[in-house]
C-alpha cells in the first residue's frame, strides 16, 4: 500500500507550517488539567471514599463501581455521535467546554457528598450521582480528544499538542491526588465527609475556570468543511479500522491496570506499609511522569509511536516488580514508583495522539471522518470501562482475601492487598503490549494515507 505519490508543494507547505501558537498549546493543556483535577479524585479515592467514609461494604462498593461505570460507558459512542453532528458558531468540539464545565463540576461534587441516607437509598444515591458525573465527564472529555485533529493537520504538531495536553493532565492529576487528603483533613477537621465536600467544591471552581479559558482561546480549523455524519453512518467509520481497534484494546487494558494500581494504593500504604500519611507524598511523586510525557515527541522522532507505547508498558511492569522487592523500604519503593509512573505516563499519552491517526485512516478507508465517535470510544469509553473494571476487580480479590474496612487486617487480607496493588496491575500492563505488536504495519502507511487525504482535499477545493 506504500506509495511515493506526493501532494502539491503548496499543500506540503501548508502541512508543515500548520503550527499552533504557544498560548493555544497552553489552553489545550488546561482542558485536561481541568478534567483531571476532578476525575482523578474519582479514580484515586472514590473506592476508599465509598468504603471508609460513606460506609459501603467493599463488595457493594466494587459492584457499584463496575455496574455504574459500564452503564455509563455506553454514553461514550453517543457523545461521539453528538460531537460529529455538532455545528455551531463556536465550532464542533470547542463549545462543549462552555456548555458542560459547570454540570461536570456539580455532579462530581455531589458524588463526594454524603447525605443522611441508609441501606438501599444510600446505594441508589451513590449510583445516580456517579453516573451523572461520568456522563458529564464523557461529554466534556470527548471534545478534548476530538478537537485535536481540528487544531492542526500536521502530525508532528499533533504529537506536540498531545504532549502539552498530557503534561497539563498530569498537573491536574498531581494536584488532585496530592492535595485531596490534606485538604480533606483541613476542611473537615476530623470529619472526612465534610472535608471531601469542600475539597471538591474548591477543585470544581478551579476546573470551571480552566475550561472557560480554553473555550475562549482555542480555534478549530476547517470545521465548516466537515460534513455532518448521519446517525446510521457514524459506526461505519469503525468498520475495517484495524489500527483503531488495536488501539482501543490496548488503551482499555491500560486503564484497567492503572485504575487497579491507583485505587488500591491507599489500602497498601495504610495496611501493608503502615504509613497512610505517605499517600499524598507518593501520589505527588507521580508528577515525575511528566518527564516521560515531555520526551515523547523526541522518542517518536527517533523511533515510532507503537514501540514508544510498548516501551511505556514495559517500564510500568518493571516498576511494579521493583515495588514488590522494595517491601517496606520506602526509598526503594519510591524508586519503583518513579519507574512505574514514567512508564504509565508514556503508555497513557500515546493513544490520545495516535487516535488522530486512526481518524485519518477511517476517512481514507470509508470516506467518513468520524473524529467524534472514534475518539470517544478510543478515549472516554476506554477510561470509563477500564476504570469500572479496574475498580471492581481488586474489590473481588480483597473481599475473597477477607478485607474488612477500618480494622487491623489478617495476614491473608494483607497478601490480597499486596497482590492487587503490585502484581495484578503488572499482569494487565503486560497484556497491553500484545495488541500493540500488531500496530506496526499500519503506522508504516500513515504518510501515504495523509498524502492521499491532502490530494483529495486539494481536488475538492479546486
Amino acid at each position: 500500500m506504500e506509495s511515493t505519490s506526493q501532494s502539491s508543494p503548496e499543500h506540503q507547505s501548508t502541512l508543515l507550517d500548520d503550527k499552533v501558537p504557544f498560548h493555544r498549546r497552553i489552553s489545550y493543556a488546561l482542558t485536561d488539567t481541568g478534567g483531571n483535577l476532578l476525575y482523578s479524585i474519582i479514580g484515586a479515592y472514590l473506592l476508599y471514599f465509598y468504603t471508609d467514609v460513606f460506609g459501603l461494604s467493599v463488595g457493594i462498593a466494587g459492584t457499584l463501581l463496575l455496574v455504574t461505570r459500564l452503564v455509563d460507558a455506553v454514553d461514550a459512542p453517543l457523545w461521539g455521535i453528538i460531537v460529529d453532528r455538532t455545528k455551531s458558531k463556536y465550532g464542533q468540539s470547542r463549545p462543549y467546554f462552555l456548555w458542560l464545565c459547570f454540570p461536570f463540576a456539580v455532579f462530581t461534587i455531589l458524588t463526594f457528598t454524603t447525605p443522611n441516607l441508609d441501606g438501599t437509598s444510600k446505594v441508589i444515591y451513590a449510583a445516580v450521582t456517579y453516573i451523572l458525573a461520568g456522563i458529564a465527564y464523557t461529554g466534556i472529555s470527548t471534545p478534548i480528544t476530538s478537537i485535536l485533529p481540528n487544531l492542526s493537520r500536521n502530525p508532528d504538531e499533533r504529537v506536540v499538542l498531545n504532549s502539552f495536553r498530557m503534561v497539563g493532565g498530569n498537573v491536574g492529576n498531581f494536584a488532585a491526588v496530592t492535595f485531596t487528603l490534606p485538604l480533606v483533613a483541613f476542611f473537615g477537621a476530623g470529619n472526612d465527609q465534610k472535608g471531601f465536600f469542600w475539597t471538591l467544591c474548591v477543585f470544581g471552581i478551579v476546573s470551571i475556570i480552566m475550561f472557560l479559558i480554553a473555550f475562549a482561546d482555542l480555534k478549530e480549523i476547517n470545521t465548516e468543511k466537515i460534513k455532518t455524519i448521519p446517525f446510521k453512518s457514524s459506526f461505519k467509520a469503525m468498520k475495517g479500522n484495524w489500527p483503531w481497534i488495536i488501539l482501543v484494546i490496548a488503551n482499555l487494558l491500560f486503564w484497567i491496570a492503572l485504575t487497579i494500581r491507583t485505587s488500591t494504593l491507599v489500602y497498601y500504604f495504610e495496611y501493608n506499609i503502615g504509613h497512610k500519611e505517605l499517600v499524598p507524598l507518593i501520589n505527588g511523586i507521580s508528577i515525575i511522569q511528566v518527564i516521560g510525557m515531555i520526551m515523547i515527541p523526541f522518542i517518536v522522532k527517533v523511533s515510532n509511536k507503537y514501540s514508544t507505547m510498548i516501551f511505556g508498558f514495559i517500564l510500568a511492569v518493571c516498576g511494579q516488580v521493583v515495588l514488590f522487592f522494595a517491601g517496606d523500604h520506602i526509598s526503594i519503593l519510591i524508586v519503583g514508583w518513579i519507574v512505574a509512573c514514567i512508564g504509565s505516563g508514556i503508555a497513557c499519552s500515546m493513544p490520545f495522539a495516535m487516535l488522530s491517526d486512526t481518524v485519518d485512516y477511517g476517512e481514507w478507508k470509508s470516506g467518513l471522518r468520524g473524529s467524534g465517535i472514534l475518539t470517544a470510544i478510543g478515549s472516554a469509553f476506554c477510561i470509563k470501562a477500564g476504570s469500572g473494571l479496574g475498580g471492581f476487580i481488586p474489590t473481588q480479590f480483597m473481599s475473597s482475601f477477607g478485607y474488612v474496612p477500618n480494622v487491623a487486617q489478617s495476614t491473608q487480607s494483607l497478601s490480597g492487598i499486596q497482590f492487587v496493588f503490585i502484581w495484578l496491575p503488572a499482569i494487565v500492563f503486560a497484556l497491553g503490549i500484545i495488541p500493540m505488536l500488531f500496530y506496526r504495519r499500519f503506522e508504516k502507511n500513515e504518510g501515504y494515507i495523509r498524502r492521499q487525504l491532502l490530494i483529495k482535499e486539494h481536488h475538492t477545493n479546486t
